[in-house]
């Protein structure tokens, strides 16, 4: 991948002892756990113990139904807001004192009112795994730039550095 190259990072190879994909460089490791999301606590904990990375070091990327979809937002040491897979990470740091670049998948708030004119609750699964349609993957391909243009952001300044790159609508 084009990125993987920018960023100088070796291809993505299975570990078993994580049960993830891995790549990395000499600052970085990206892990995409194979377990289940809501179990990705179970990938991270034994890697951040074999590479003794201390949380303020790590960036859980996931999705976020409080925001609109094609936003994204990057804070440090947030609750979990009932999101599972971050619920698992934090038992398995034993914190929240790490990273979320959290990536909106509401719907636009036109789309989900009601006649009445309030918000119409969209069903969490629903939300998660319907197909994108042809105007939302046009966005998709956008956020996928923005959020490796703020991973590389991230690698060579910190995540302060990148925050207002990646917080801007």
């Amino acid at each position: 991948m084009k990125w993987q190259v920018n960023l100088k990072l070796a291809p993505f190879e299975f570990d078993k002892k994580w049960n993830a994909l891995v790549s990395k460089n000499k600052k970085a490791i990206l892990l995409l756990p194979e377990t289940f999301m809501n179990n990705s606590g179970k990938a991270i904990a034994p890697s951040i113990s074999f590479f003794k990375i201390r949380p303020k070091n790590i960036i859980a990327l996931h999705d976020d139904s409080d925001i609109e979809f094609g936003r994204t937002k990057l804070s440090f040491a947030k609750h979990s807001a009932g999101h599972k897979g971050v619920e698992s990470t934090k038992r398995a740091i034993g914190t929240l004192d790490f990273w979320r670049l959290r990536i909106g998948i509401q719907p636009p708030l036109r789309a989900s009112l009601t006649k009445g004119g309030k918000k119409k609750r969209v069903d969490a699964m629903k939300l998660v795994l319907q197909k994108f349609k042809p105007d939302e993957e046009k966005t998709l391909k956008k956020v996928i730039k923005k959020i490796l243009e703020g991973l590389e952001i991230i690698i060579a300044d910190g995540p302060e550095q990148a925050m207002n790159f990646l917080n801007q609508n």
